[in-house]
Formats: C-alpha cells, structure tokens, sequence
C-alpha cells in the first residue's frame, strides 16, 4: 500500500498541464498588476513587469467616476434577471423534451438546437426590431428580454434529466402529485449541478455582453459594465491604470462564480453526457 506522500506526488499530466495552466493565468496576474502600476510604469518601453510600488490611484479614479456604480448595477440586474429565467424556463423546457411525448417534440427539440448554430450577426437586426415594437429600446429590458431563455439551458437540463432514475418520479404520480409539483419537489433538488451550470454559463454570457448592449442601449444611465468600461476606455486612453483597475473589478464577479461552482460545473458536464 502506498503512503500519503507517494500518492501526492506529481504524474506526467501535471508536469505538462502546470505550465499550460501558468500560461492561462499570466494575462489575469499582468492584468492585477498593471492595475496598481503609475501610468509612467505602464507607458514605459519596454513595459515594466512588476511595479515599483502599489498605486491604487488607477482604483480611486474608477471608483470616483460617477457613472460606474451604476453600470455595475444595471450589469448585475440584467445577469441575475437572465440567470433566473434561464434556471426557471430552461428547467420547464428541458423536463418537458426529457419526460413528456408529444407531437413533433423530436422535431422541435432539433429545430430548438439548431438555433445554436446561427450568427448573432444574422439575428441581430430581427431582435432589434422586436425590442423596438416593443419599446424596450434604451432599456434594460431590451437586454433582458432576449436572455430569458436560451436553448443550450434546455438542452443540458435535458441531457441531465434524462440520465435520472424514474422510480421516485412515477411513485409520486401514483401519490397524485402534478407534473410540476414533481419537478420542484422531486428532480430540481436532484438537479443542482445542471443548475449550477446554467446559473454560470448564463451569467458569464451576460455579464461579458458586449455586442447587443451597443446596439440596443444608447443612453448612459441604461450602459452596462463592459460597454460603459469601452466608453471609459475610449475617452481615457491615457489613464491605463484606471483601464486595468476597470477589467480587474469587472473580471472579479466572473471568476468568483466560476470558483464557487467549480465542482457542480464539473460533474454536470460529466453527468449529462456533454464530455469532449
């Protein structure tokens, strides 16, 4: 029997994903400390690597900005609005395909995942026109509307629904409970790694939205994070601290929702037959 240390030691992957892994993590770790660089360490030639000191005043310049509190706030309604809807409607959805035989539901499940194949660029002007005839232009609504649900959150629940037991699901029929009583009370607990990875592809999709809020917003107070950071940057491009200081507390709520759901992230992928 091995001890705990042979155990622990490194095997030829890890000799071969520890530098990869470095290379992934060194644009984020230049990113950090550009942010508490002087803009004369960060317009240097050659660039410095590491700072002289800490310069938070990239930071306060951010945080001083008016304008920036509420871009964070209209960027985490939307992605919370977004993510909600997606856990709500994509769960319905996916039960629906997994459990329940109807006319055409093969049909409409393919035509569903065929939509996945198809350009932001080709339905770009048909959701602008919706939005408008709905007057959700220069809203947040009009960034919220078209993130209510999207098909891969149907699919996944799909995938992950299928691959569980029906005992449990028919005994509750036979007690009398409704299709819906026996999704909320019986599958979702069952399902929360399916959710965890809706909630965080859903809000990772949404909070790094760039393209539709440019379309669709024009006023500043309705700007979220990225696009109000692309104005920043453009009417600041002198002030790289305060850019990188932006990306840093604009990567932050990312990279926090991903670490918290690292593991359900994991297992669903694996569970619901979405490995490579």
């Amino acid at each position: 029997m091995s001890s705990p240390v042979t155990s622990r030691r490194p095997s030829g992957r890890h000799l071969l994903l520890a530098p990869l892994t470095l290379c992934f993590a060194l644009p984020l770790v230049w990113l950090v400390l550009s942010s508490v660089m002087s803009d004369a360490e960060i317009n240097r030639f050659p660039p410095a690597l590491w700072p002289k000191g800490i310069d938070l005043g990239g930071y306060r310049y951010v945080l001083g900005n008016a304008m920036f509190p509420r871009w964070f706030a209209n960027s985490l309604v939307v992605a919370l609005a977004a993510v909600l809807s997606n856990l709500l409607l994509g769960a319905l959805g996916g039960y629906a395909f997994a459990r329940m035989r109807f006319a055409g539901s093969r049909a409409l499940l393919a035509l569903m995942l065929a939509t996945m194949v198809i350009p932001f660029q080709l339905t770009m002007i048909p959701t602008f026109l919706v939005m408008k005839e709905l007057g959700l232009i220069d809203t947040l609504g009009a960034l919220i509307v078209p993130s209510l649900v999207t098909p891969f959150a149907v699919f996944l629940f799909r995938q992950f629904f299928l691959g569980l037991p029906r005992e449990m699901e028919e005994a509750a029929w036979i007690d009398g409970c409704s299709r819906l009583r026996v999704l909320f009370s019986i599958v979702m607990p069952l399902a929360r790694p399916a959710l965890a990875t809706v909630a965080v592809l859903t809000f990772l999709s949404t909070w790094n939205d760039l393209s539709w809020p440019l379309i669709a917003i024009n006023h500043d107070t309705q700007y979220t994070l990225q696009l109000g950071l692309t104005t920043f940057q453009g009417q600041h491009h002198t002030r790289w601290s305060a850019v990188m200081a932006g990306n840093v507390i604009t990567v932050l709520p990312v990279l926090v929702a991903f670490l918290l759901a690292q593991k359900t992230f994991v297992q669903s992928l694996t569970s619901s037959g979405l490995k490579g």
